[in-house]
């Protein structure tokens, strides 16, 4: 098959995607008492109502119906006062009465919106001289570096149950085909989930990818879902065809179910749609199907023959009432909304001066986040405390000088590297040792290799990172009195380098660096030592 780059020159990919989100931070289930949870034995929290047993009336419950509406509000929808929930007819075991209760054409939220910024190599998945997005009207605007805006239309997101879950045992990749047994875990059934559902505006793999984990990033903002892909309470299905470059008309769609994680999204769709265009190229057939995502043979395969509407037999729930959201409930869910990643990403980089994709990255999830904001107000408190030993109590309360907003800024960028590249895979890290580590960085006491190790050593503990560093002796010298005599020892017997240096290999000052750090067995500064090997040798 022919590469993805190459394919997206003559065709064009239409994507749209169905994201399916378990309301993990509910206690109950979506139409009875039963206890929400993933870990208890099979079976145990089940009742008459999510088994299906005759006579079982459903009743709604209310915090998950906030939950969607807080939803709808966080990805621009339009809040639908009165819809109404269907049942879904189909024949499988993991729906023991028959039938999914769900929502109709009208759901509670509709028609909304997410911006996407697209970046890096991704960004040149989609053509350059696309200038307009799905929705025929948007511009996409291109920044000189090729990344882009674009706008993603959101039809709708409703609120059904989930269905039981299915373990196939001794068959392939946890698949049915091939399996000796299969069980039925009856305790997910009943689970309340949202269903949200793209227009199909999405034209790369890239892009589809991008969508999802914003989304993640928002309902975990949110506070609605843990959003884990690896244990299922977030999983996407992927619609795909393609056209011509230049038509209009829509392909026939192939959709990739269950997909659950980032990587198998964009692997899948990148796969499935050079499959296509191969297909299309020798004259064949698309045909509307299921397919399954099969990561160690990097391949789609054919689960079944797509339904449509029809085959579901759908009709409204005689069981439940109609819902009239009011405006009072409506305000409730919108006050519930915290600050979202976009906007709490541009505060970041205007107040705080972050970078763009430093703030996002902080941004996008509510932990992190809240780490960083912590540990920003911990490294100030201790930098004003500092000040106010040094200079006295009156000096430190007032104005900063110029030089002192420039270190107040350092520090927080500082505390933005250590919560971007090292805190991750340190769960037991505090706010406070992130502030200590930070101003041991900002003020040049310890190199970054150094933080890394003081932040193995007090991962999961109560020290802090200034006094591992005393006890282990890794506290750099600053002093450049202490160091222009290690210098002058390096550079005059390194007569070889300082010549190359002259003779235009600047490259060699790392050398000369090394030698330094050797020479003051590793108690020297680098920073310093390479400015005082440059200001020497230009001399």
């Amino acid at each position: 098959m022919r590469k993805l780059e190459d394919v997206l020159k003559d065709w064009e990919a239409v994507i749209g995607l169905e994201v399916h989100t378990e309301l993990t931070a509910l206690d109950t289930k979506m139409f009875c008492n039963c206890r929400l949870s993933h870990d208890d034995p099979p079976n145990t929290n089940v009742c008459p109502v999510c088994l299906g047993m005759p006579g079982a009336l459903p009743v709604p419950n209310r915090k998950a119906i906030q939950s969607i509406v807080m939803a709808g509000l966080a990805t621009n929808c339009q809040i639908m006062k009165h819809s109404m929930f269907y049942r879904k007819h189909y024949f499988y075991p993991d729906m023991a009465k028959n039938f999914q209760t769900t929502q109709g054409p009208v759901a509670f939220c509709m028609h909304g919106h997410l911006d996407l910024e697209v970046e890096g190599a991704g960004a040149a998945e989609r053509p350059s001289w696309e200038d307009v997005a799905a929705d025929g009207q948007t511009p996409i605007e291109r920044a000189d570096d090729g990344s882009y805006t674009v706008p993603i239309r959101i039809l709708r997101i409703h609120m059904e149950e989930d269905a039981a879950k299915m373990v196939h045992s001794g068959g392939e990749e946890g698949r049915i085909t091939g399996a000796s047994e299969s069980f039925i875990d009856y305790n997910r059934c009943g689970t309340p989930l949202i269903e949200l559902v793209t227009e199909p505006d999405l034209r790369t793999p890239e892009e589809a990818r991008l969508f999802m984990e914003k989304l993640q990033q928002t309902f975990k903002t949110l506070g609605i879902s843990d959003c884990s892909l690896e244990n299922g309470s977030m999983r996407c299905d992927g619609n795909i065809s393609l056209r011509r470059r230049g038509e209009t008309s829509l392909g026939t769609k192939a959709e990739m179910k269950n997909i659950n994680s980032f990587k198998s999204l964009h692997d899948a769709l990148e796969y499935e749609i050079c499959r296509q265009a191969e297909v299309l190229e020798e004259g064949g057939i698309i045909y509307q199907e299921t397919r399954h995502w099969e990561p160690s043979r990097r391949r789609t395969v054919v689960m079944r023959v797509k339904e449509t509407a029809d085959d579901y037999r759908l009709f409204p729930d005689p069981d439940l009432a109609p819902f009239d959201l009011t405006d009072d409930f409506i305000e409730e869910a919108r006050a519930r909304i915290p600050e979202l990643p976009d906007a709490k990403a541009a505060r970041y980089v205007a107040e705080l001066g972050l970078k763009r994709a430093d703030a996002r990255q902080i941004a996008g999830d509510p932990q992190t986040a809240a780490l960083f904001e912590d540990a920003v107000a911990a490294a100030n408190a201790a930098a004003k405390k500092n000040a106010a030993g040094k200079r006295g109590e009156k000096d430190a309360a007032g104005e900063k000088d110029a030089a002192g907003e420039k270190d107040a800024a350092k520090l927080v960028s500082t505390v933005a590297n250590v919560i971007v590249n090292l805190v991750p895979g340190h769960a037991g890290v505090t706010a406070a040792q992130v502030a200590s580590l930070s101003a041991l960085l900002a003020t040049d006491a310890i190199t970054f290799a150094q933080a890394r190790e003081v932040l193995d050593a007090v991962d999961g503990t109560d020290e802090d990172p200034e006094a591992v560093v005393d006890a282990r002796g890794m506290r750099q010298v600053t002093d450049t009195s202490a160091l222009e005599p290690v210098v002058d020892e390096v550079l005059a017997r390194c007569t070889d380098q300082v010549r190359q240096y002259h003779d235009g290999n600047k490259k060699v000052v790392g050398y000369l660096v090394g030698q330094c750090m050797k020479a003051s067995r590793g108690q020297g500064n680098p920073k310093l030592f390479n400015q005082l090997l440059r200001q020497k040798l230009e001399a």
